[in-house]
């Protein structure tokens, strides 16, 4: 492994001071001349048909500029996923329509001179309901008779991928390796456990926001807060049936996303209206908007069964998944398939078989959400892996380090599947997973807290460890792509053009980081630019953990192609073959004489001379397999045995993440999956109410984790070296969340012998749970 200048090194974000001091970064930070205010009308009901609406008083309204409805809109067919193209997720939606299909989904919408005149036009619009019969269990939706939630004759698959929407089926595998029944038949001990996963709102701080105008030729503006700029411009252009020369989709700051800006929400209606009025219109969801009409995490209900051997050998892995989409897909395949493509092959077991179906519901929109599909089936395999070494009498630490797949290793689901289908063949090319364990038992404390706990007294409060390895795959393999332009000002300083979108993790930081690194220059000397369809080059955006590796990957390509443009140059000036110079310290230098150029005096050189040119390059990079990211999770609980509280004392995560670029950078990534992941799994929870509405749909009544509430957390960086990273470097973002439910679940399970396999593990169902125990 190099010795690196500044990759690897602690250095501050470079828009931490602007954030401190509050600058208007964030797509609401503009006012517009003109701009009106755009306001949705929201379903009151799960299942409904539009018999009518009127919208003739809203229109009427003094400073109401126009009103949005099925009657006015082209019923353009998409999927709000923000994914490649052609789309995975079924073409299920339409700007507006004349069915509602949950509470909460769109009816119409407002474009005022005020929020408050929107406001009220939205009152006066009058809609004549069919009330239809919901369906809400998942397991349910599936049968004959189940209402069928998209009965339209339009809705379709773009992909040669199974969908029945007239059973409430969007998405549907099966992947089969050696032979389970057999391993089954092999196995000592079978276990087996049904594992419930819940809906969770993504709580990012800044709402869903959209901005929108024409520009002086009269091309479509739209400045959006979304982690996938260049697939906004595609899906708002095929709505609004544009092409999309004529649409223009500005990125900046983002304040949080996770997943849930992985997703056109706001940006079609608020491009729409600009068309309609030639206006600059405004829309910014509020707090409950964005907790029912956005997009949630993907419930699940996974039936498993494993088998092992007395001596610690699993034999084999089956699993049935049944997965809550709700009222529409997008995502609906690749989140099923992460759960199986990216969550099996940490397990060294040959039999395994996996069945899953997505299917349609009248609850929230799942979607994209950090975890993705990794973090359900870590939850369900977490609690398997427990229960199995807890069966043969086998230390959990023993039993991870022999079940776990090592360097060098492929796994049989690698080329059955991938998240998007057929999988491809790959080994795992760095893994320091038994460092990770070793390390993060050492520092939690294992042994000795488990010994500890073996013996405490039989009080009102029981502590208890539990431990969870898990792997997660970055980027989408065979699909994703990043690309990169660069080019070199007089100064000897760069422009740094990329249109991968930070949404606070800082890999504008981590970016221009792996840039000055690859050209020997100071970090201040990469001015970097955030995304604008019009002037920064195509990149997939921010998601699938693949930023640092996929987006870095293009920069190392766009700075060697700069390189080899400087010494090209600096080869003129000295009179000395390419060969023997090199780049050193923002200069280029002669290994045989020593002369030297400065990078300022060969950028001018390029401009001015007679052989005038830009310093320039653009490069791209794209994602041919799922490097593997691995952690080691250890948490240690109380819990109450008279109140059914749950508190994490304090949780350890050992980090197999290659190269850390910036490793203050990567341990907040760590630490924010984390303590996102203990929210989720002992506070976050929907309330609906009989007929599907949420009850809770605010920061009071759905409580996630604030400052107060955080426990003990320490972060272990191992260091590895993967060779197809940039500088060795791996996916980071999403890899921690994944353990933490089955962390927990495992060390309440130490603590007072229950095992809770359904989320969250509330007060209330640790209470109920203690009790009947004691019936």
């Amino acid at each position: 492994m190099r010795d690196f200048k500044i990759v690897g090194k602690r250095v501050k974000k470079i828009d931490a001071a602007l954030l401190a001091r509050g600058k208007p970064l964030f797509t609401d930070d503009i006012k517009l001349e003109d701009m009106l205010h755009a306001r949705i009308l929201w379903s009151p009901h799960a299942h409904a048909r539009i018999r009518n609406i009127d919208t003739s008083e809203a229109e009427a309204l003094p400073g109401v500029h126009a009103v949005l409805c099925y009657k006015n809109v082209p019923r353009v067919l998409y999927t709000s996923a923000g994914q490649g193209w052609p789309e995975p997720s079924p073409y299920d939606m339409v700007m507006f329509d004349n069915k509602v299909r949950y509470v909460g989904d769109r009816v119409a919408a407002v474009a005022a001179e005020t929020e408050e005149i929107a406001e009220k036009a939205l009152r006066l619009i009058k809609v004549d309901y069919e009330i239809l019969p919901a369906v809400f269990d998942p397991e349910k939706a599936m049968e004959e008779g189940a209402p069928v939630i998209h009965d339209e004759p339009d809705c379709r698959q773009l992909l040669p991928l199974f969908y029945d929407p007239k059973h409430n089926h969007c998405a549907h595998i099966e992947v089969k390796t050696g032979d389970p029944e057999r391993g089954l038949k092999e196995a000592d001990v079978v276990v087996e456990h049904t594992i419930k996963n819940h809906y969770a709102q993504h709580c990012a701080l800044e709402p869903h926001s959209c901005i929108s105008y024409l520009d002086h030729t009269g091309r479509l503006v739209v400045r959006s807060s979304t982690q996938v700029p260049y697939y906004a411009r595609r899906i708002i252009a095929h709505c609004l049936q544009l092409p999309e020369r004529m649409v223009r989709v500005i990125k900046p700051r983002i304040g949080g996303g996770f997943g849930s800006k992985q997703e056109i929400v706001v940006e079609d209606v608020c491009a729409m209206f600009t068309l309609r009025t030639k206006r600059p219109v405004r829309l910014v969801f509020n707090r409950p908007e964005v907790f029912v009409s956005t997009r949630t995490r993907h419930p699940m209900i996974m039936k498993v069964k494993t088998g092992v051997k007395k001596d610690g050998t699993v034999t084999a892995i089956e699993m049935r998944v049944i997965s809550n989409t709700g009222a529409y897909g997008p995502h609906c395949m690749t989140v099923l398939g992460s759960t199986c493509a990216k969550t099996l092959p940490l397990y060294r077991c040959q039999n395994i078989k996996f069945i899953g179906d997505t299917v349609y519901t009248n609850l929230l929109n799942a979607g994209a959400y950090r975890g993705y599909g990794v973090l359900q089936g870590t939850f369900a395999m977490g609690i398997m892996m427990d229960e199995m070494a807890h069966a043969i009498g086998m230390d959990p630490v023993e039993f991870w380090k022999k079940n776990t797949i090592r360097v060098g290793e492929t796994s049989p689901i690698f080329s059955a599947l991938s998240e998007i289908g057929k999988g491809a063949e790959q080994k795992v090319d760095s893994c320091a997973l038994p460092e990770c364990i070793d390390r993060g038992a050492e520092a939690f404390g294992w042994k000795e807290k488990r010994e500890r706990y073996r013996n405490q007294p039989d009080g009102p409060l029981r502590r208890g460890v539990g431990m969870v390895c898990t792997v997660h795959g970055g980027t989408v393999a065979l699909l994703d792509a990043s690309s990169v332009t660069a080019k070199m000002n007089e100064d000897g300083s760069f422009n740094l053009l990329i249109s991968a979108s930070d949404v606070g993790g800082g890999c504008d930081t981590v970016l221009s980081q792996i840039f000055a690194e690859a050209l020997d220059i100071p970090l201040e000397d990469v001015v970097i630019y955030a995304t604008d369809t019009d002037v920064t080059p195509y990149d997939k955006g921010a998601y699938a953990s693949g930023t640092t590796y996929l987006s870095g990957l293009a920069v190392i390509k766009t700075a060697e192609e700069i390189k080899k443009q400087i010494l090209r140059v600096a080869s003129e000036m000295l009179n000395e073959p390419p060969e023997n110079l090199k780049l050193e310290n923002k200069g280029v230098v002669s290994t045989k004489s020593g002369s030297r150029v400065e990078f300022s005096q060969i950028a001018r050189r390029a401009m001015y001379s007679k052989n005038q040119f830009q310093i320039a390059a653009t490069a791209s990079e794209y994602s041919h397999l799922h490097p593997q990211t691995f952690t080691a999770q250890f948490a240690e609980v109380e819990v109450d045995k008279e109140t059914g509280q749950v508190k994490v004392l304090s949780y350890v995560c050992a980090v197999d993440c290659g190269t850390a670029i910036n490793p203050t950078l990567a341990e907040g990534q760590v630490e924010g999956s984390i303590v996102n992941g203990i929210s989720y799994a002992l506070t976050e929870e929907f309330i609906f109410d009989e007929n599907g509405r949420v009850l809770n749909p605010n920061f009071r009544d759905y409580k996630i984790f604030s400052a107060p509430d955080i426990p003990k957390i320490k972060t272990i960086l191992v260091p590895s070296y993967d060779p197809t990273g940039p500088f060795g470097a791996k996916p980071i973002g999403e890899p921690a969340i994944d353990g933490v439910l089955p962390t927990i679940s495992n060390a309440i399970y130490n603590a007072i012998g229950i095992r809770f396999t359904e989320s969250p593990f509330t007060p209330e169902k640790v209470l109920r749970a203690i009790k009947q125990r004691k019936r």
